[in-house]
């Protein structure tokens, strides 16, 4: 795991203060005045003078970054900036570089992961990265629960079930996160195939995204196999049921009832299609503690 700050400080800033190093010492400044505008030691200019620190190509090639070491050397060799003032236009320059641009792309080439998230900001705590990865955590910590939860086997669809969690501006399944191949139940046991993505559920996705449309406010999904029983004991939790028609389009047929309250909708199958009860929570770890309740 490398932290972005550990690329600004291992790759932008030997390269920045080197291209600003000789900026200054183009205007005549001595070394050690150069040393004590850059706040570093005689000798570490004498290595930028020198070429022997490594230089990042990349941000050696960026315009935007020699064209800041030119302003901020002619305003400080000309005692029309400070040293706080060139601060502030470099952290600046360091923040923009860092928002989808430069440094995030050496991020990414860092931490491959990264790579998945079009225009993410680190920095951002409403970001779309931490926001989906907030969610394929919650949905890390439901498979777990369900996996350790007694009992959840048999509850399982033939289907298979799956476990999901949308980010809060969820607009289609590429948002959702869920399980990749559904949760199955082999000889008694809870079994789930890979780690969780997003845009892997369709059918769970789909009725999570309709509530939504809807007026719910869940985030999250899970879906049973359908049992008269397992609808009354959700009722008797208090938990609201709302049964809809599951031989009819998910959207239409959700849209057709009051799904704005429900925390389970069902539907008892039809021709070629199981019969199934998806439970609706605020997260896909509260999903999976609520079947426990079940139990």
């Amino acid at each position: 795991m490398r932290f972005i700050e550990e690329i600004v400080v291992d790759e932008f800033l030997p390269t920045f203060r080197s291209l600003l190093a000789e900026r200054l010492r183009e205007r005549d400044l001595t070394q050690s005045e150069v040393a004590d505008i850059l706040g570093i030691s005689q000798s570490a200019v004498s290595k930028y003078a020198h070429g022997e620190v490594a230089r990042n190509e990349r941000v050696l090639d960026d315009e935007r970054v020699a064209g800041l070491a030119e302003d901020l050397a002619e305003g400080l060799a000309n005692d029309e900036l400070t040293s706080v003032g060139a601060l502030v236009e470099s952290e600046i320059l360091i923040r923009q570089l860092e928002r989808d641009d430069l440094l995030s792309e050496l991020h990414a080439a860092a931490m491959p992961g990264l790579n998945e998230y079009d225009g993410f900001d680190v920095h951002d705590p409403d970001s779309s990265l931490r926001a989906a990865e907030r969610a394929r955590s919650s949905v890390r910590r439901g498979i777990g629960t369900l996996e350790a939860t007694s009992g959840f086997a048999g509850l399982i669809p033939n289907v298979g079930s799956n476990l999901v969690e949308c980010v809060p501006d969820a607009t289609d399944i590429d948002d959702v996160a869920g399980v990749p191949g559904r949760i199955f139940d082999v000889k008694g046991r809870t079994t789930v195939p890979g780690d969780p993505e997003f845009g892997v559920s369709g059918h769970v996705a789909g009725v999570l995204l309709a509530a939504r449309d809807n007026g719910n406010d869940a985030l999250a999904a899970l879906n049973l196999a359908y049992d008269a029983d397992l609808v009354d004991r959700l009722e008797s939790l208090d938990f609201s049921t709302v049964a809809f028609d599951g031989e009819r389009d998910t959207d239409e047929a959700i849209a057709a009832v009051d799904a704005a309250d429900a925390d389970a909708l069902y539907h008892t199958g039809g021709f070629g299609v199981e019969a199934n009860v998806y439970l609706l929570a605020p997260s896909a770890a509260d999903a999976a503690a609520r079947v426990r309740d079940l139990l």
